[in-house]
């Protein structure tokens, strides 16, 4: 899987390593699955402070494009939220590809009176 992270922080610029290590940890199980993830972190609102970190976690797969953002009081917070959000949707939507639809095979349709 290749990962590219970019800061749009210059304090973001310093969890190059924890960011790459914990996309890693998060989509250990799905990783055959995402060739390509790209995390991106920056500040709302600036200097002011507040819940104003986000993070967008974009994960390119065969089937599609699954794009997640959150938004906390500290990167890491946001980072966690994000790409737990990301598997959740990843795996959500590979586990409805895999199953059909209760009813769907075999079971013949009702007359229709």
């Amino acid at each position: 899987m290749h990962i590219i992270f970019e800061p749009r922080h210059p304090d973001a610029a310093g969890l190059r390593e924890l960011a790459l290590h914990r996309v890693q940890f998060a989509l250990r199980r799905l990783s055959w699955l995402v060739p390509r993830a790209r995390v991106q972190l920056s500040d709302v609102n600036g200097p002011r402070g507040g819940v104003d970190k986000l993070c967008q976690v974009e994960l390119r797969t065969p089937h599609g494009v699954v794009v997640t953002s959150s938004r906390a009081g500290a990167w890491r917070d946001a980072l966690d939220l994000a790409l737990h959000r990301a598997a959740r949707v990843l795996a959500r939507s590979l586990a409805s590809r895999r199953q059909p639809l209760r009813g769907t095979r075999g079971t013949p349709a009702l007359p229709q009176s």
